[in-house]
């Protein structure tokens, strides 16, 4: 009986209108923040290759990515090495030695000619996947942060020697620093008989976690610190060289650790052995944690101008994202500092005597 009326369809026609296209926006709303979980993800995630930035075809909506390729060394019944410009972030299948190749979700599979990618009932890929020693981007960063270490410190050895023990040019910045890590964490954690044999390890461990730290706060968008892999690592050379430079009192605080009643040591010994691991994985879960959820809380609110479109909204993100900038700027200093400490603080317990 309404639709009798025409005032009463074309009513209804344009409230059908209104809700298809509020539906509409919600698909794009919806689809646009996909797009930024997509962007974060990538973001924190490593990849054969050094993107820069990228763009989108607005015809065909295919991305293109600016940057350059990093070397892929795979291997699989031989070495097989190409450049990850070959995948075409896993568009396309590379033929190495007769074997097939595919890039998928950030791990290179075994393939055919083809590209095949197959599943299980979990939805877990069941693809083959070769030994990956390839060039990444968070390798290539630390490679990078490597060579400038090394020149850095080189130069500033050189000054002090040709200027009289005296810093000169960029030195005269990072001298302090030095000075700093020596006299307030060095020698009080460790002592001032053995903190030497210790620091060139410890002055590398703050630079290069700082400065991979500044590096992943630059428009190159690395997030090494905030690779689980690299923490491992860091933490895993902490735990090696407090293991293995630990003299008798150590291991004895440990196993029979002096002035506790001989029927309570066999109870304690075992926590004490649990402690020598949770000690290292605590730092590498510390850095990991603390550097990626500052990478996806700042990019989170870079997102949040996209979705708001409009003035205030858009304003109040980008002033959020100046601050937390700033705090990243600070958080990547304090990083530094406590995975420092904390394995100075480690080597001392390693090295310390009776009576201390």
């Amino acid at each position: 009986m309404i639709y009798k009326n025409g005032r009463y369809f074309f009513l209804s026609l344009i409230i059908l209108s209104a809700s298809f296209a509020d539906a509409k926006e919600e698909e794009n709303e919806l689809t646009l923040q996909e797009e930024i979980t997509e962007y974060i993800y990538h973001h924190v995630q490593d990849s054969h290759d050094f993107s820069l930035f990228s763009t989108k075809d607005k015809e065909t909506g295919e991305k293109k990515y600016y940057g350059f390729p990093l070397p892929v060394i795979l291997v699989d019944e031989g070495v097989k090495i190409f450049m990850s410009s070959n995948l075409d972030h896993g568009k396309k299948v590379v033929n190495a030695s007769g074997k097939y190749y595919k890039l998928y979700h950030g791990k290179i599979y075994e393939t055919d000619s083809k590209g095949y990618i197959s599943y299980d009932d979990k939805g877990n890929v069941t693809n083959q996947m070769p030994l990956d020693m390839s060039i990444t981007k968070s390798v290539f960063s630390m490679l990078l942060i490597s060579l400038l270490m090394f020149w850095l410190f080189t130069s500033l050895a050189k000054s002090y020697k040709e200027n009289n023990q005296i810093a000169s040019g960029i030195g005269r910045f990072f001298e302090p620093i030095v000075i700093l890590i020596r006299d307030e964490i060095a020698i009080p954690s460790i002592g001032e008989n053995n903190y030497k044999k210790y620091m060139s390890f410890l002055l590398t461990l703050f630079f290069f976690i700082w400065f991979l730290n500044l590096l992943g706060l630059s428009p190159l968008g690395v997030n090494a610190t905030g690779n689980i892999a690299v923490t491992f690592g860091l933490a895993l050379v902490t735990f090696l060289i407090t293991n293995f430079t630990a003299n008798k009192t150590y291991w004895k605080h440990i196993f029979w650790m002096p002035g506790v009643p001989v029927w309570l040591k066999p109870l304690l010994a075992p926590i004490e052995l649990l402690g020598v691991f949770i000690k290292p994985f605590s730092l590498m879960i510390r850095l990991y944690a603390n550097i990626l959820a500052g990478h996806i809380v700042l990019y989170s609110l870079i997102g949040l101008i996209f979705i708001f479109k409009n003035l205030v909204g858009s304003s109040l993100s980008l002033v959020l994202v100046f601050f937390i900038s700033i705090i990243e700027v600070l958080v990547a200093l304090l990083q530094a500092y406590i995975f420092t400490l904390l394995s100075a603080l480690y080597f001392g317990f390693a090295v310390q005597e009776d009576d201390h």
